[in-house]
């Protein structure tokens, strides 16, 4: 497929594609669509940051304008990335179709998503904890809903929504058409499509345990007192936005704090602050009045602000796979991007557990107390391809905020 415009749709939403400046799918848009429109249901893997929510969101869109009838649930795992795609989708839908929308996270006031809801929407975005408190409440019904789209599938699992998910299940109607998309593939990805999707068909796009080839990956070696003072060195070195990942809230308000007081433009984001708060603080980010946020693993999927040019992970993550979404937040829809860590002594295993996820051979020759010997040079990537990090070495516990209010 080299443009929509073989894809025969409704004129309305081609129209809205044009306005959106979408004019060449991207390679999972080109799989997966023709498929979609064809009403199979899709497992779609490909890396961050590829276009995944037009993926679903055009055929979503389409089956909507094309029938007078019907639904669509859309669920994420984070309440930032249900707006994100309801913002999305709201673009493709012409003001004249009449098809109305809900959005339905927490933190967001019940009163207005009541009013939402007795509009009847035929597309609702959510969040798993929200959703199965108005399936309870009996305000939302789900019998008519046979589009269903599991976004961010794997950070669902991770942040313990399988029950809620088989919950939600249970009040769609068996006759549907699912769509699942993931940027990585553990197995409990494959037993959660045996379970919910009919006969899919496997879409993948990329490598899903390598980040994005524009993505320039620096390693730093330090001491842990040595942190702050290399960060505000790389900080004041480059240009652009930059988002700081930290492994705890509580550190997350602490470096924030400690930026502003100091005159650099930061904001933190995390799982303990207000809806309304974190709207704030990303639409802050987004429109570059804030050029430092700093953030926990909330933020590391799912955020799409194309202007991000660094990643600093001053926190290693605990999981090696959110290091993939992490970098991922740069390098979007085709530009470069860079990502630097702070490695310190007391990071070796979690390094070493990064390394063996995306370079296996690498891991091998890491030396099991990585700060006292000098890093291998030549990095050998699975398929062929280089996978160098450029190295500089100077000098010689909370658990990971994987929460994200639904």
């Amino acid at each position: 497929m080299q443009d929509f415009k073989a894809l025969g749709l409704p004129q309305a939403l081609f129209h809205a594609l044009e306005r959106m400046q979408f004019t060449t799918p991207t390679p999972i848009q080109a799989q997966a669509i023709p498929l979609a429109l064809q009403g199979k249901d899709i497992l779609g893997t490909a890396q961050t940051g590829t276009g995944k929510t037009g993926a679903f969101g055009i055929p979503l869109v389409a089956q909507l304008m094309q029938s007078p009838r019907g639904s669509a649930l859309v669920l994420t795992p984070t309440r930032e990335l249900a707006v994100q795609v309801l913002d999305m989708l709201k673009k493709l839908i012409s003001h004249n179709s009449g098809i109305k929308t809900a959005l339905l996270i927490g933190g967001e006031s019940m009163g207005k998503q009541f009013q939402q809801l007795k509009a009847r929407p035929r597309l609702i975005v959510g969040t798993p904890g929200r959703i199965n408190d108005h399936l309870s409440r009996g305000t939302l019904m789900l019998r008519d809903a046979g589009f269903l789209v599991l976004d961010e599938s794997d950070r669902m699992l991770d942040m313990g929504f399988g029950i809620q998910l088989e919950k939600i299940i249970k009040y769609l109607p068996q006759q549907r058409q699912t769509l699942m998309f993931s940027a990585t593939l553990p197995d409990n990805i494959i037993k959660m499509s045996q379970k919910y999707l009919n006969d899919p068909v496997r879409i993948s796009v990329g490598s899903t345990t390598a980040p994005i080839a524009k993505i320039k990956q620096e390693t730093v070696r330090l001491a842990e007192p040595e942190k702050y003072a290399r960060l505000t060195s790389e900080l004041d070195a480059r240009e652009g936005s930059i988002i700081v990942f930290v492994k705890t809230k509580w550190g997350a308000e602490r470096l924030a704090d400690k930026l502003s007081r100091q005159e650099r433009q930061a904001d933190s984001i995390h799982g303990d602050l207000s809806q309304g708060r974190r709207d704030k603080v990303i639409q802050s980010f987004r429109n570059r009045k804030c050029r430092i946020l700093v953030a926990t693993d909330i933020a590391a999927r799912g955020l799409d602000i194309p202007h991000v040019a660094h990643v600093i992970n001053y926190d290693l993550p605990q999981c090696p796979e959110d290091y993939i979404h992490r970098i991922g937040r740069t390098g979007r829809a085709g530009a470069e991007g860079q990502a630097v860590n702070l490695i310190t002594p007391a990071d070796g295993a979690k390094w070493k557990a990064i390394l063996r996820l995306l370079d296996p051979e690498a891991a091998k020759k890491e030396p099991h107390h990585a700060a006292d010997k000098k890093p291998s040079k030549n990095r050998g990537n699975k398929g062929g391809k280089s996978f160098r990090f450029k190295r500089r070495k100077y000098g010689g516990g909370d658990n990971n905020d994987r929460k994200a209010a639904a």
